[in-house]
């Protein structure tokens, strides 16, 4: 049974992280490999060992090669071979970036594509 709140859709794009943190001293920018993303949240894989909780300042690519900035929590990670997937919800993702995200998957599914 589908436990997520909302459809989710591949993106082929790249996520830039940064960890907050209290004095920001060892904040470091990371690529990610985005494998979905939905209005609730985004799935990713990555090298960098990440803290499950922990909430994250992340700058999405779209595909309209629009910039989306959001923070996100990781709420999901398993150890695949030398790397890490991740799922994370938006942490106060403004509705009218969650209204693009639904425009993108509304258009996919009219001209087929998902």
């Amino acid at each position: 049974m589908e436990k997520r709140k909302a459809e989710r859709t591949e993106l082929e794009s790249r996520l830039i992280i940064k960890q907050l943190n209290g004095d920001g001293s060892d904040t470091k920018e990371v690529a990610i490999e985005i494998t979905d993303v939905s209005k609730a949240g985004v799935g990713f894989a990555c090298t960098e060992k990440l803290d499950i909780g922990a909430v994250y300042e992340g700058f999405l690519t779209i595909w309209t090669a629009e910039t989306i900035h959001c923070f996100m929590e990781i709420v999901r990670i398993v150890k695949k071979g030398d790397s890490f997937e991740y799922g994370a919800i938006f942490i106060g993702m403004p509705d009218m970036e969650t209204k693009r995200i639904e425009i993108y998957q509304t258009v996919g599914h009219l001209n087929g594509e998902f």
